[in-house]
């Protein structure tokens, strides 16, 4: 396993000296934290939104990508009004910065579309033309945490792989595990991603999401070369849906419950992860050109 960690890091710098300029000591990174799941319905964007705007109440510029690109979301629940969106970009109407709606703490989300299928089915000349908008992004952020759609669509799989940290979200149905590793599997066989983030969500008790944890590590120990972390176990908790119901986050509505505790804990712990000194992932363009920007 060490080997192919090698192996893929060492990929990883070639392609970043091939395309993109060396980054210089006193550039401020940006840290890019994709969260995804393979199963629907596990409460992963409840999981981004509450993460990042625990972020953002801390003081963090911190910008939400909502990457459903054909079911998003993260407006409704904030109950946001979106003038226009990624579909808008895409179609060369406006820029990335023209899209952003600001959220609670200012937080910063980039909104995708609802209801329309040529977004789920993009041709790689849209995937490129997405890239590309990124490297005209003006607004200043610390941290960008990319919701991701269910599934293992190619967006999906490009989305974990421009991360310096891939958060997987499971919960302890039978679907949650097998499509977790499915996703895991892509990723470390074909991608040469093997390190993984662990969350357990809607967990009885810490010893539940503890076991759900061994569950998976059990599977992925046997078939794949890859390193799991469990970095967050957030217990049920019935104020979530009263939160959702309130078009609210459960840690602003409810910042004494069980969950909302868990997800304060779960920003702090994510804010103490390392970032590269050299950017890493396939589509490295989104800490590189928002650094390049920042020195301008």
């Amino acid at each position: 396993m060490t080997e192919k960690f090698d192996q893929a890091r060492g990929l990883r710098t070639s392609m970043n000296s091939r395309m993109q300029p060396q980054l210089s000591a006193q550039n401020q990174r940006v840290k890019v934290i994709t969260v995804t799941g393979g199963k629907g319905g596990v409460g992963k964007s409840n999981v981004s939104l509450n993460l990042a705007v625990t972020m953002a109440s801390m003081g963090k510029k911190v910008m939400l990508l909502d990457a459903d690109l054909g079911l998003a979301n993260i407006d409704v629940m904030l109950g946001l009004s979106v003038r226009r969106n990624l579909f808008n970009v895409l179609n060369g109407d406006c820029t990335l910065d023209d899209i952003i709606i600001r959220g609670p703490y200012d937080l910063m989300i980039l909104p995708a579309t609802s209801g329309t299928q040529a977004m789920v089915e993009l041709t790689q000349a849209q995937h490129a033309a997405l890239i590309r908008a990124f490297g005209e992004l003006r607004a200043e952020v610390d941290v960008l945490i990319v919701d991701t759609a269910a599934g293992i669509s190619s967006m999906v799989l490009s989305f974990a792989r421009a991360a310096q940290d891939v958060l997987v979200v499971v919960c302890d149905e039978p679907t949650s595990v097998t499509d977790a590793y499915a996703l895991m599997k892509i990723l470390s066989k074909d991608y040469g991603i093997f390190r993984f983030k662990i969350v357990a969500n809607m967990v009885r008790t810490m010893k539940e999401g503890q076991d759900l944890f061994v569950k998976l590590t059990k599977v992925t120990e046997r078939f794949l070369d890859a390193s799991l972390e469990l970095v967050g176990c957030i217990p049920y908790d019935p104020n979530v849906k009263l939160a959702i119901k309130k078009q609210q986050v459960i840690v602003d509505a409810f910042p004494k419950s069980p969950a909302s505790i868990s997800f304060r804990a779960l920003a702090n712990r994510a804010l103490t992860w390392p970032i590269p000194y050299q950017a890493e992932g396939h589509l490295q363009f989104f800490i590189e050109n928002m650094l390049s920007i920042r020195e301008m």
